[in-house]
């Protein structure tokens, strides 16, 4: 069965939506609010993302953009807006779908079943399940290779590491202590020092001015944030 998150601050809404998903036996977890759909969303195993973008707490666009940097599944971006410029913006920031309010349960769905079954299609080169994309980098988990505005750049196992741990926890600070261990484990004797030393390599790889960082940043006293 697949399992989809729905975020949508309107509770008849959602209902009437998850109604109709679950009759055509898909799973459905709603969310409220935008900062709880966010959080879900990352952490959460979905197959397909039902996004509103007017949200208390954080908004649609940025939601949609955060998911993106860090799951490849899609995303449907819904509103009453009709303009253009917020479907150019929402499909810029790589929802696959925008559908604007009033539409009838059943045209949701049938745009729920077109995503997924072409996704699945994808999925079988396993291109989506293994590749990341983030500020124009392009993480191949399965060959471990990257590659940075198009070009192929050397990672080593623990640099490479590192950089999917970050990217898989967007915007969380992260300390030295918790990616020493998620990385390096009971495998290394050396101390937390060596995760300052691969963060600078990481800067000098992803950053195009390693010394005031962009993407990934120092919060002094407390670790490191990957930005997204």
């Amino acid at each position: 069965m697949k399992k989809i998150l729905l975020i949508e601050d309107e509770v008849s809404i959602a209902e009437l939506q998850r109604d109709y998903l679950e009759i055509n036996d898909y799973y459905v977890d709603i969310q409220h609010t935008g900062d709880g759909g966010l959080q879900q969303g990352l952490q959460g195993n979905y197959d397909l993302i039902i996004l509103d973008i007017m949200l208390p707490g954080v908004n649609g666009f940025d939601i949609c953009k955060q998911i993106r940097a860090v799951k490849n599944i899609p995303i449907l971006l819904v509103s009453a807006k009709k303009e253009d410029i917020d479907k150019v913006r929402g499909l810029g920031l790589g929802a696959d779908d925008y559908i604007t309010k009033p539409f009838s349960p059943s045209e949701l769905v049938a745009r729920v079943k077109a995503h997924l079954a072409r996704y699945e299609r994808l999925a079988g080169s396993q291109a989506i399940t293994n590749t990341i994309f983030v500020h124009g980098i392009s993480i191949d988990k399965l060959a471990r290779k990257v590659h940075i505005s198009g070009e192929e750049v050397p990672f080593t196992t623990k640099e490479f590491d590192l950089l999917v741990f970050f990217v898989k926890h967007p915007n969380q600070v992260l300390s030295k202590e918790q990616l020493y261990e998620r990385i390096w484990g009971l495998e290394s004797a050396a101390d937390v020092s060596t995760v300052t030393v691969h963060i600078r390599k990481l800067r000098e790889k992803i950053e195009r001015d390693p010394a005031h960082p962009k993407f990934l940043e120092t919060v002094w006293g407390a670790g490191y944030r990957f930005n997204v």
